[in-house]
């Protein structure tokens, strides 16, 4: 299904650029963590150790926002877990009032914000989520899911390719590529 409009498609338009952006060099201790974590996360040599790379990665994300803003993040996620998409973004709302440069905030308010149809919403979230973390290899993932449903395989795929170069091991990953690749390749006749 395509949706015609003309902001929705602008987002998705700038897509590969986000997942291109360099990340400026690390300061903080955490940031160091971080890099060494996403590091790990592109050479782990098996699927064990790219499970554990990213298990870190999303403990160090956890650990930036405070007490506050993880009660609201995980009462969220239950939210959405719960098929509760409304209330998730109530949470997620708050979240990001309290804590704007959390990028997995803006995740996961893109998530609800999917479940509840607002796909320009949902768009706006992801593309803030990888400005300020453009390595975000799940936001990249679910910019996919949006740009295939928009009817965009190209864009779909580019997105998945830049979640890949950042995460080489993700579940499922080379089925996926396969299918976003035929789709992209049938979209170009």
């Amino acid at each position: 299904m395509r949706f015609p409009l003309l902001a929705f498609a602008l987002l998705l338009a700038a897509a590969p650029g986000w997942a291109q952006t360099p990340t400026p060099p690390a300061a903080s201790p955490a940031a160091r963590d971080l890099d060494r974590a996403f590091e790990a996360l592109r050479e782990a040599p098996d699927e064990r150790g790219a499970h554990m790379a990213e298990m870190a990665i999303r403990q160090i994300w956890a650990r930036q926002a405070s007490a506050a803003v993880a009660l609201l993040l995980n009462r969220g996620i239950r939210n959405l877990r719960a098929n509760q998409p409304g209330d998730a973004l109530e949470d997620f709302d708050a979240a990001i009032t309290l804590a704007p440069l959390a990028a997995d905030a803006w995740h996961w308010r893109a998530q609800a914000n999917q479940l509840v149809g607002d796909r320009v919403a949902a768009a706006g979230d992801l593309r803030e989520c990888l400005r300020l973390e453009p390595r975000h290899f799940a936001a990249l993932v679910s910019l996919s899911r949006l740009q295939e449903e928009a009817g965009d395989a190209r864009g779909a795929l580019r997105s998945y390719e830049a979640a890949l170069a950042i995460h080489p091991r993700l579940a499922g990953g080379a089925e996926r590529l396969r299918e976003l690749t035929r789709a992209a390749e049938g979209e170009e006749m």
